[in-house]
């Protein structure tokens, strides 16, 4: 189904002049589901990638898994991640796996090489190839190994909708966003696991709720506070170096966790207001829904979030040309800013 109905979310100019617009949708919602600002349709379903990665970990705290195993803030952090293959990145996945005597052979995500720049090419430099390790979403896949091997199930095909890890998960994200997540809007995502198409507006509720705890179960909303407090002394891990979420984290801390998926959807949850962000760019540029999630998370996160200035260089940012020389920038659309 095509898109029915979307809005200016960024701007992109050459000279001044705007050269192109990304469009979608946000919805902007509190923990009992009241929308606070929305623009274009938050209620067709979008595929939610890797926004609830720190809702698929919830099950990781949950459970007690966590504890038992001795697994550190950077290593939930990771849990939470989409990283960007770099070696603080892969040495940390594999330290996961070692904690249940499990090794980078179980792993179900896929290879592909880092997709860090710089750390591809230092791989490549050291003759090496990549690993599992390095697919963006190890930290994820060995959080759900973790929880497999505490549990004493099976960890062969923890990836598949029917597995008992992969079905507490998805559960924990269908709880948190009181979205309906069964076959009949279940797809695959690029490391295999399952990925669900909902609202928007179910997906910020659930990060509203994640943000705050409000209306959840006592282990359920320590759990959330948990994996805030890692990923904020972990901010490296959640995506890596220059990387939005990981800049945004490493200078607001608890005040903020944001993070990214593919194809343009970005979620953010704010603990200081106890609301939740969901941004869709539909063309599927992540660089519009980092440019319209910074213009939100500025107007709806608090006094402290508004005034911080790394939000604001993500606001609006230049673009230089291989020469050096500044031809524009990116910049969120107008009507987000209030």
């Amino acid at each position: 189904m095509a898109f029915q109905t979307d809005a200016p979310l960024a701007e992109v100019t050459r000279a001044g002049r705007v050269e192109s617009v990304h469009r979608g949708a946000v919805a902007v919602v509190d923990d009992t589901g009241r929308v606070v600002f929305a623009a274009g349709d938050i209620e067709q379903p979008t595929y939610t990638r890797s926004s609830v990665k720190a809702l698929l970990a919830l099950p990781l705290v949950e459970t007690g898994a966590a504890d038992r195993l001795g697994l550190t803030a950077e290593e939930l952090a990771l849990a939470c991640a989409s990283h960007t293959g770099e070696a603080m990145h892969a040495t940390v996945a594999a330290r996961m796996l070692a904690r249940t005597g499990r090794d980078v052979a179980c792993l179900e995500c896929g290879t592909h090489w880092p997709t860090s720049d710089a750390a591809a090419r230092a791989l490549a430099a050291s003759g090496h190839t990549p690993s599992a390790l390095h697919n963006n979403c190890s930290g994820k896949h060995a959080g759900f190994v973790c929880v497999a091997c505490d549990s004493g199930r099976d960890v062969a095909g923890y990836s598949t909708p029917d597995h008992p890890v992969m079905r507490e998960a998805v559960r924990a994200v269908a709880e948190m966003t009181g979205a309906v997540h069964d076959d009949s809007n279940r797809g695959i995502d690029g490391c295999s696991i399952p990925t669900h198409a909902i609202a928007l507006r179910a997906l910020a509720t659930g990060f509203a709720r994640f943000a705050t705890g409000a209306g959840l179960h006592a282990d359920r909303a320590s759990a959330c506070a948990r994996l805030r407090k890692a990923v904020a002394a972990a901010p490296a891990m959640v995506a890596g170096t220059g990387r939005f979420d990981t800049v945004v984290m490493e200078s607001l801390g608890e005040r903020v966790f944001c993070k990214m998926g593919a194809e343009g959807i970005m979620i953010a949850a704010l603990p200081e207001t106890g609301l939740g962000i969901a941004v869709k760019c539909h063309d599927g540029a992540i660089r519009g829904a980092e440019a319209a999630i910074a213009a939100l998370m500025i107007r709806f996160g608090g006094d402290t979030v508004a005034a911080d200035p790394v939000l604001h260089r993500w606001l609006s940012h230049a673009m230089h040309n291989w020469n050096g020389l500044l031809i524009g920038e990116v910049r969120a659309a107008p009507g987000l800013l209030g």
